[in-house]
Parts: C-alpha cells; structure tokens; sequence
C-alpha cells in the first residue's frame, strides 16, 4: 500500500508539472541525499518533504513548475560528487542539498567553483557554508544547537552535573560538543565525564555509559545521530541508568529505528524547530498529506525539505529566474535574493546573512507517549 501510495504522489507530481508546464516557469531542482545506506532515513525524508512541496507548488498553478531530479549520495563524499555531476548533466539549475554535512561540504565546494547555488535543508555543520557564498542552510548551525543546549539545560535547571558521549570523527557530532562545552563552562555545569566513539556504526557503549554513571552524571547530552543514540538509551536501560538524555535534532528519527524499544526514548529531550504533533495549521496539513503518500509521520528533515523547496522558490521569483539560465546564471541572483528574503515555514521564521547561515530559534521538545512535544 506504501509503495501504490508513494507512486500515486510522484504520478500525480508528473501530471501537474506536465499540466502547467505551458503556463509556468519550469525550474530543473536537483534533491542529493543519503536514500539508501546508514542515512537513509534522513535522505529519504528530505527527498519525500521536497516532493511534497513540488507536487503543491506546481498543483497551485503559479508563476513556477518545479522539475525534481533526484539523486542518491549514499551519505558518501565521492559518491556524492557523483551524485552532483550526475543532476548537473540532468540540466540541474539549483541543487536542494546535500542532506548531511560531510557530503555538502564536499558538493559545495564542487557547486562553488563552477558556481552553482545550493539550498541544504539539514547539513548544518558551520564547514558546509564556510568560504562558500553559494550555499545556504535551512537548519540551524552545529554551534548553535550546542550552545542553545547548554542554555536550555541551565536555564531550566535540569541539573549540573553532565556526561558528553560525541562522536569523534564526525563534523556534525564535535561541531555541536565543542560549542556545548565552551558554553556549559560559562553557565556553571560541570562536565564531569566526556567520552567519544569514531563511527556512528560502533554497537558497544557499555564504556561510555558507564563512565557517565559512575561520575554521577544527572544529565547525559548526545550530540549524534538517532543510531548511536539508540544503542546507549539500551545500554544505560541495561545499566539501570537513568539521568536526562538530552539530544539534538539528529537523533529526530530515534522512534523509526528497526528494532529500538521505543519506550526507552519516553522523556528523553531533543532540539528541534518541528514536532509533527503540532497544532499549527501549516504541520497538520504537511504531516496529512505525508502520512496519505507514505503511510509514516515526518520527521524534522521532512519539514526542512519542505521548506527548502518554498524558500527557492520565494528566491527565484525574487530573482527573476528563467526555464533558459544555466546554473552558473541562476547563482548570483539567488544569493543576492536570498540576502533580502525572510520565509515563516513549518520550521520557523527565517532569515540569511551573507554567510549562508540561518537565522531561526532552536526549541526543546520531549519524547512523551512515543510523539514529539514541545516543550514550554
């Protein structure tokens, strides 16, 4: 039924384009993300967020009918290179990507050079955009969450002392530990275990957790992906174990992991800038239309997809930007409009600097009766 369902959308999403191909602007999007491979569920979600989008904006019969080129990187830098030179000889003009920050990065710096302009719903380490005037970032950056977490978690006096368990070899992961730290230190939280692994595949944390257990730890702070982050909920389960888990918006996806007791995730805290329980009237119709096409509830990736695809399309009208440009033509008169634009999307109201950065408020939520719920 999944599988009718998702065809039915992209059958549906062919016909519009086709139906108001004569009277729009046809713009070629490319969409680059991890669709199958450990990140799938990230790439998979951005991809159906983006899809959801086109299949409205070109049904809503406006100035733009989006083309979607869709590309899988496998979460892989070569192979997302690949992935780009691939939706470039598709007659790519705009890349809505890469979802996660090794990848981007790499892609970016490519998109740079030959100066093509790049909207990432997700990557959000502060490498995607660094010297990179062509890329954008819909999520808020690594250094924010960390120190927005360090914030949340003094501010609302969850406790003082706190464990870390990063993932070393992992922009994403230090990204977040470093600002964690450097702010946790400002506030007054004691730090009194820190402890890394190297790949989000490692499957003992039994040394992690229990340097956090015997050092007293109130709080354990996760900066990772919802995998890891899965196997040490278990493992402190197994420990008996039971301090805050408080995480950030990788670990969105924690309750779909083949296999997790997802009651072992009840209370734990993430940030996030979306919960599909929302009652807002934009969520209840993005998450109606994406559990009618895929038989599942959106994650926050979802959203920003979702977003990403309004945003370029809010930036094209503003730039003037036409079926015949090459990509080459299309990136300064992007980047100069997304400079003046702002967009309130499922995720929040945002803004640009000429960074590439967004400007947009991280919020907490909790994992309460296996639904996200925001916080006050």
């Amino acid at each position: 039924m999944k599988k009718f369902l998702a065809f039915a959308l992209a059958l549906a999403l062919c016909l519009t384009s086709v139906a108001a191909m004569a009277e729009g602007i046809t713009i070629n999007v490319a969409h680059i993300g991890p669709t199958t491979g450990a990140a799938a569920l990230y790439g998979i979600a951005t991809q159906r967020g983006a899809e959801i989008a086109v299949a409205e904006i070109n049904a809503a019969g406006g100035d733009y009918v989006i083309n979607l080129i869709c590309e899988d990187d496998e979460h892989n830098v070569e192979k997302a290179v690949n992935a780009y030179n691939a939706a470039m000889d598709a007659g790519a003009q705009i890349i809505l990507g890469n979802t996660t920050s090794k990848p981007c990065e790499a892609v970016g710096a490519v998109a740079f050079e030959e100066r093509t302009f790049m909207i990432t719903p997700s990557a959000s380490s502060e490498a995607v955009i660094e010297d990179k005037d062509n890329v954008f970032q819909v999520c808020f950056t690594d250094p924010n969450q960390g120190a927005a977490s360090a914030t949340y978690i003094a501010e609302h006096q969850l406790g003082t002392k706190v464990a870390v368990i990063y993932n070393n070899a992992d922009v994403y992961s230090t990204g977040i530990r470093d600002t964690f730290v450097e702010k946790a230190a400002e506030l007054g939280l004691d730090i009194v275990s820190e402890t890394t692994f190297s790949s989000d595949d490692n499957a003992d944390f039994s040394v992690q957790v229990a340097d956090a257990q015997n050092n007293g730890a109130e709080i354990l702070f996760l900066p990772m992906y919802y995998t890891p982050a899965s196997l040490i909920l278990k493992t402190a389960a197994d420990k008996d174990y039971k301090p805050i888990f408080f995480g950030v918006d990788g670990m969105d996806g924690i309750l779909s992991v083949e296999g997790f007791d997802t009651s072992l995730a009840e209370g734990v805290m993430l940030l996030t800038p979306f919960v599909a329980t929302s009652s807002d009237e934009k969520v209840v119709s993005f998450v109606e239309k994406y559990q009618a096409a895929y038989g599942e509830t959106p994650i926050q990736f979802a959203a920003d997809a979702y977003d990403a695809m309004y945003i370029l399309v809010a930036a094209a009208e503003k730039a003037g930007i036409t079926s015949d440009m090459a990509a080459e033509d299309c990136c300064d008169k992007l980047i100069a409009a997304m400079l003046e634009l702002s967009y309130d999307g499922l995720t929040g109201a945002m803004t640009w600097d000429e960074s590439g950065a967004v400007t947009k408020t991280p919020m907490a939520a909790t994992i309460v009766n296996g639904e996200y719920v925001f916080e006050d």
